[in-house]
Parts: structure tokens; C-alpha cells; sequence
């Protein structure tokens, strides 16, 4: 048998994995109106992890509904229905589902096409509308495997004028260990959620006042700043210069660049003296006005230019989430113009530098090469030559690839970088796009070798993305516990007693004149109170002072893993800050 066959009904293929799914939504909706045959019935598709079922109840689900459901599914399950397909022409489908009375079921069989095949599936005493495809038996499912996570309120068909339903979500597996495994990471994600750290360790706050633009407060600001030095740091070496663009530029330039027509339902607009402006949610245009600012040379390329741009797109209010989805980021921007020559050696120059700067953060990553969508600019023969060198780039480098079919921006394919973090989550940051549209639009040239004018080529690219979506992604890698280099505070010191206080304050003036940010708790409490509370901040080092520190002219060191580093000169803990510190190392010691 081929691998291919053997995993064709196991989660390896994600057909099974999605049938599986769908299949239990089913078996969740007929536990529902076998307990409450009053619920009305509205959509259960499978999602990426498990499924839901949208439901009409005349009471709330409370997790003791769900565990009654759940129980019933289990019983479902133990019966081994079989699920049987069969077809009815549209008014028998229609009053076949009026006599269950399912107006939602009636509703969408409404708005089908008048050729649509309208298909249901039935099994035991349930039936439900329905395309497919299923299990053959609720038997393939295993019970004990099987769990109801949650549930919430969801607006019919997305409408908020519509009804509002309830919205329950499961999740199942083959065995019960890999339930068990997959809660357990469920759990350790919620307590990892960047939402609740950011405001446990005062990084951020969002209001209602301001849905979608993030707050981001003092110790907030340090972590961001530090992770733009390092930046800044690692771009100069890359020999980038940088620039910063306008926030709001007038509606030409946004046609020339074709924004306006392939971007204009993710844009603020404005009107200025009349004239229609944009609030830019890119960074590209701009940067192509300061390369046509003045003339360049073969000489001076490849010519890289960096800016992190405040952007700001229309999200949806129900598509917000924490950092991970904003409407106004900053954007660690770059746009590098070549020659059609150097492309291959920019791309994979690009790749080296991504690798440095995610392998200082510890995050592995799998790379997805997106190709020419229906909605793009530029010939057929164009963008294929382009995908071809994006292809050999990579693998030439001996990395791997996947293809994701029609998902390249309107101007060019894209290399997509993946980021996987220390719950095996991944999270799509960096991108390399090769754009040959953009140089043409603006008419970009250098003058070659020959003496005669060129059309530039150039990538647009991001190695962090959304600075404030990749500070969600890190605070959960590290579940707040920034590398020493990162950390918003580095050191603390506890003086044991208010005679230590004086002491505690020339060290903090020690390390503060080094340059490490430090804090010191002369709060009159406990020492350990203070060590206890220090941990919970996830602070890198604590340094606790007393009588016999005083007297020998040392420090006691502790790191926030509760390891205790004993007493030391100041200088050999300095040395060893400075150490861990300059390294970027990941461990403390």
C-alpha cells in the first residue's frame, strides 16, 4: 500500500480530517434535538480545528447543556448510525424541511441556485441539509475522544441585523490521547494569550474608545523600541538606508500605483481642499517616489531601502483580535531595486538576513511560494518568469518550499515565511515579493553600464511584518518571558530591609549608568513577597540585598526560573548581564 493510501482515513490527509469534523457537527446537532427538539437548526461546517453549529434556542447553552450534549453524542456514537445521502427537488426540499420546521434549513435551501442538486444526509431518526462529503457511520467516531469547547453568540449569515444564534463549538480526535495532548496545549495557549500578558506586565492596552489602535504603555514602548534598535542594528549591516514617508498622500498616486482600485475597501480616505487623499495602509508608494526623486546609477544597486511606516487598514470590528489584528500598525517595510540580474542573489541575501533575525528569537519556519491570483497586473509570461526565479532562489539555498496556488499580491508572487513558535502555532510574518508592475507604473530607470536607461526590478519585503502583531506573536512564544536583551525591565532589586535601601539605590545607579534598565522595590514588604511578585513580572534577574551583601560588597543573584545564582561582586554580575545581553542570548545564564 502507498504512504499516500495508508494515510488517505487518518488526520494525515486533510480531507479525512475536515470529513471527520463535519461529520461530528452532525452528531452534535442531532444530540441537540434529541434533548431540546425545539432548537432550530442554522449552518455546522467543519473549521480548521474542529467545527460548529449555529443553533436557535429559546435558553442559553451553559456548560452544563454542553455536558449533556456531549454525553449524547457519545451515545450516538456507541449506536453506529449509518449516514445515507439521498437528493429531493427544490419544493419537496422546501417542505420537507417547513414540516421539521427549520426555517434557517428553509431559508438556505431558498437562496440556492434553481439547478442546484439539493442534498441531504440522514442518520437514525435525524436528517439534515446538507452537500457533503461524510463518515459513513457516526461508529468511525470515537466518543471518548470527543469534546464541546465553547460556546458564543453569532449574528445570522454574518448580518447583524439578523437574528442572533448561538454559536457551538467541538473539537474531536482519533484517539483520546491526542484530545488530551491538544486541551492541554489549548490550556497553556490561554494562559500564553498576549491579550492577558499584555496587560499583566503594563505592555499595551486597547479601548473602546479606539477599536483596533492599540495603546501601547511605558514598559510596552521599551519592548518596542528595543526590538526596533535590534532592527536598525541588523539593517545596517545588510547595508539598508533608511526613509519615512508621508502618512496621507492624494488619490493619483494611489491610482498610479492601483491601490485605488485592487486595495480601496482596506482604506481611509479623506478629502483636502477638496481633493480626494488617502491614510495609506502601505508603505510602497512612497518609496517609489523617493527612488524617482533623483537619478541613479547600475553603480548604486542593489539600492535597499528600509522604513517602519505607520499604516492603517479597514478591518472588520469582528476580525480584530488583540495585536494580531489591527487597524493601524507599524510596518517594518523594505523595498531593495536591482537589476534583472541581480534578482536571484537580492532574494537570497533577503533569506539570510531573515534567518539571522528569527533565529534570534528562537522561531523556526516553512516558506510558501504564492502564485498569480485572477486579480493581478502584469503578463502571464512575466509573472511565471518571476515565480521561476523566486524557486530557484530557494532551493538553491537547499530550503523547501510549498505552493500556494493564486495567492500572490495584484503586482507579483510572493514568498511567504511562516514563523513556528514554542506551542508548534505558526504565524505567516515575513514576505519577499518580487515586484517588476511598481517600477513600471512610476516609470522607475537607472542608467546602466551602457549608458543608456533601465527599468529597475525590486522585492518588497518584511522580516517582522506588523511590529505590534509580531510583539503578540513573541509575548506568547515566550509567555512574557523576554530574552534579558528584550526584557522591558532587565534587573530588579529588593532590598531585604530599609538599611539596604541606600545600598540598593547605588546599585541601581551602577547598572542604570551601564545601561541596563533597572527598577528597585523599596515597597516596606516581605522579601518573599517582593521575589514572589518580581517572578510573576517575569523579570530576567533579581538581585536581593541585605546586612551581609552590605558588609562583603556583594549581590545575591536569583533568576526568575527560581534558580539562585548566589552572592557575587557587582562587576562579575555586570560582566555576566553584559554577556547574555550583547549575545541576545535566549538563556540567562
Amino acid at each position: 500500500m502507498s504512504e499516500e493510501n495508508k494515510n488517505e482515513f487518518t488526520f494525515e490527509n486533510p480531507e479525512y480530517r475536515q470529513t471527520y469534523w463535519h461529520t461530528c457537527s452532525h452528531v452534535m446537532a442531532q444530540a441537540v434535538k434529541r434533548l431540546w427538539p425545539e432548537v432550530k437548526l442554522a449552518i455546522g461546517p467543519s473549521i480548521d480545528e474542529g467545527w460548529y453549529y449555529d443553533m436557535d434556542a429559546p435558553f442559553a447553552f451553559t456548560p452544563e447543556h454542553l455536558e449533556q450534549i456531549e454525553a449524547e453524542m457519545k451515545k450516538i456514537c456507541k449506536e453506529k448510525l449509518k449516514l445515507e445521502r439521498f437528493e429531493l427537488p427544490r419544493e419537496e426540499a422546501i417542505k420537507f424541511m417547513e414540516e421539521k420546521e427549520e426555517p434557517y434549513k428553509v431559508e438556505l435551501i431558498n437562496d440556492l441556485p434553481e439547478d442546484a442538486h439539493i442534498s441531504f444526509y440522514k442518520q437514525g431518526e435525524f436528517t439534515d441539509l446538507c452537500a457533503g462529503p461524510h463518515l459513513d457511520s457516526t461508529g468511525r467516531i470515537k466518543g471518548n475522544a470527543l469534546k464541546l469547547t465553547a460556546c458564543n453568540a453569532a449574528y445570522w449569515r454574518g448580518d447583524s441585523n439578523r437574528e442572533t444564534l448561538q454559536r457551538i463549538y467541538g473539537i474531536a480526535f482519533p484517539k483520546k490521547d491526542e484530545l488530551d495532548a491538544y486541551l492541554q496545549r489549548i490550556e497553556e495557549a490561554k494562559k500564553r494569550d498576549h491579550r492577558k500578558l499584555g496587560k499583566e506586565l503594563g505592555l499595551f492596552m486597547l479601548r473602546d474608545e479606539g477599536p483596533g489602535f492599540p495603546f501601547f504603555l511605558p514598559k510596552g514602548m521599551t519592548l518596542k523600541n528595543t526590538l526596533l534598535d535590534y532592527w536598525r542594528q541588523i539593517h545596517k549591516k545588510y547595508g539598508y538606508v533608511e526613509i519615512s514617508t508621508p502618512i496621507i498622500l492624494n488619490r493619483q498616486l494611489w491610482e498610479r500605483s492601483g491601490h485605488w482600485d485592487h486595495y480601496k475597501q482596506n482604506m481611509y480616505t479623506t478629502v483636502i481642499d477638496g481633493e480626494d487623499f488617502a491614510i495609506k495602509p502601505m508603505n510602497c508608494p512612497g518609496g517609489m517616489l523617493v527612488y524617482a526623486s533623483e537619478p541613479h546609477s547600475y553603480r548604486e544597486l542593489p539600492l535597499r531601502v528600509g522604513e517602519i511606516g505607520l499604516v492603517h487598514r479597514h478591518e472588520l470590528s469582528g476580525a480584530l483580535h488583540g495585536l494580531f489584528r489591527v487597524r493601524c500598525f507599524s510596518q517594518d517595510d523594505a523595498h531593495v531595486f536591482m537589476t534583472r540580474e541581480q534578482m536571484k542573489d537580492v532574494i537570497q541575501e533577503t533569506v539570510r538576513l531573515f534567518d539571522e533575525v528569527y533565529s534570534t528569537f528562537g522561531l523556526s519556519y516553512t516558506i510558501e511560494l504564492s502564485t498569480m491570483p485572477e486579480d493581478h497586473i502584469g503578463t502571464v509570461e512575466e509573472w511565471e518568469h518571476n515565480q521561476d526565479i523566486l524557486k530557484n532562489a530557494i532551493t538553491d539555498m537547499g530550503k523547501e518550499f510549498v505552493i500556494n496556488e493564486g495567492d500572490g499580491a495584484f503586482y507579483g508572487p510572493k514568498l511567504d515565511f511562516h514563523l513556528a513558535d514554542s506551542l508548534g502555532r505558526t504565524w505567516q510574518c515575513g514576505t519577499i515579493q518580487l515586484d517588476s508592475q511598481l517600477p513600471e507604473r512610476f516609470e522607475l530607470e537607472y542608467t546602466g553600464e551602457d549608458g543608456q536607461k533601465h527599468r529597475p526590478v525590486m522585492i518588497h519585503r518584511v522580516v517582522l511584518g506588523s511590529i505590534e502583531r509580531f510583539i503578540g506573536v513573541i509575548t506568547e512564544h515566550f509567555a512574557g518571558a523576554f530574552p534579558a536583551w528584550l526584557a522591558p525591565v532587565q534587573v530588579k532589586i529588593l532590598p531585604v530591609t530599609d538599611r539596604a535601601a541606600a545600598y540598593a539605590d547605588q546599585l541601581s545607579k551602577q547598572l542604570d549608568e551601564a545601561g541596563y534598565r533597572v527598577e528597585t522595590d523599596h515597597r516596606n514588604e516581605k522579601i518573599g513577597k517582593k521575589i514572589r511578585e518580581a517572578t510573576m513580572e517575569k523579570i530576567p534577574y533579581m538581585i536581593v540585598v541585605g546586612d551581609r551583601d552590605m558588609e562583603n560588597n556583594t549581590v545575591s543573584v536569583r533568576l526568575r526560573t527560581g534558580e539562585d545564582l548566589g552572592a557575587m561582586p557587582m562587576a562579575d554580575f555586570i560582566a555576566k548581564l553584559k554577556a547574555v545581553v550583547d549575545s541576545k542570548s535566549l538563556e540567562l545564564n
